[in-house]
């Protein structure tokens, strides 16, 4: 089966170096890396201080570049690009700060699809180096180290695990893909997570496959976990066809618990401060994000960490109100 690999790019930096440079040793050669690029003057500035030309050249297959603008950017609507770009079986994701773990990423990901009901395959997310301890453990949480097949049948056991899906690093047959209509667009956050619900609600499945390993994790401050989850409380409220039957907060307070439980079992509880700080800072976003509808413009600019994707909203609301 062919496959390309599609990555949109904001301010490429060395992790994006680092990632070509992976995609070098990968046992399975992808037949063409699509970047996606926002600003064409940010990319020309990125490539002046990082050896990006280089590790574009070192590549085993052929690559394109297509810049869009800031404006134009849509999690849904910027990926949908790429993958008319691409003429291939398989399409995979990345984000430009997910590094391939070892030789065999491309390779697990692609026979994690071999099963043609599989609509999608994600892969696991190790934590880097730097990466602190309880965004470490939310890692091993949410990636575990046993693959799993996800379909209808799963919903009463794993509720909205059933639906968990990260383009950080996932492949898609392109065949269903289309099928199913793809991502939607616009769409604030989630592209991945709606598709794979309509993947399950269709009666195919997600595969999440464990032996697919990439290094890629964040230490938000409290301030970003607040916009993090203020935009997705705003994308689960635009969907309430998946979120209105099976609920997120339970296993959003299920990690939190099991968090507390890891904390103390290493001798650490004092950290549990830092993650009730940060437990504040989501859960704040997360009920005014749900809440959205009541706000002012003024105010969801300041909570977001979109503003792009809602202005391009309400130009639309008003060029649709026009005709």
């Amino acid at each position: 089966m062919k496959a390309d690999l599609i990555i949109p790019t904001y301010r490429p930096d060395d992790t994006f170096c680092l990632l070509m440079q992976k995609l070098q040793e990968q046992t399975f050669v992808v037949h063409r890396v699509i970047i996606l690029n926002t600003e064409e003057k940010l990319w020309k500035e990125a490539v002046e201080k990082y050896p990006i030309e280089q590790s574009l050249c070192g590549l085993p297959c052929e690559y394109t570049l297509y810049h869009i603008s800031k404006e134009m950017f849509d999690h849904g609507g910027t990926r949908m690009c790429g993958v008319k770009h691409s003429d291939a079986d398989i399409v995979i994701f990345m984000t430009q700060d997910a590094v391939p773990a070892d030789k065999n990423l491309v390779a697990n990901l692609v026979k994690g699809l071999e099963e043609k009901d599989t609509a999608v395959c994600y892969a696991r997310q190790l934590p880097n180096e730097n990466c602190r301890i309880v965004e470490r453990y939310t890692r091993s949480f949410n990636y575990p180290d046993e693959s799993r097949k996800k379909g209808k049948a799963d919903i009463e056991e794993m509720g909205i695990k059933t639906f968990f899906c990260s383009d950080v690093c996932a492949a898609y047959r392109v065949d269903l893909f289309h099928k199913l209509g793809g991502f939607e667009s616009p769409v604030i956050f989630n592209e991945d997570m709606f598709f794979a619900a309509k993947a399950v609600f269709a009666g195919y499945y997600v595969k999440y496959e464990a032996e697919a390993k990439v290094i890629h994790s964040h230490n938000y401050t409290v301030r970003q976990q607040f916009h993090r989850n203020f935009d997705l409380a705003v994308s689960q409220t635009m969907h309430p066809e998946i979120f209105e039957q099976i609920s997120s907060e339970a296993e959003g307070m299920k990690l939190v618990k099991s968090t507390m439980k890891y904390l103390c079992s290493i001798g650490k509880p004092y950290l549990i401060f830092e993650l009730g700080i940060q437990c504040v800072g989501k859960y704040a976003g997360y009920r005014l994000g749900k809440r959205y509808k009541k706000l002012s413009r003024k105010q969801i600019l300041k909570c977001t960490m979109s503003p792009e994707y809602w202005k391009r909203l309400w130009n639309q609301e008003v060029s649709d109100g026009n005709r």
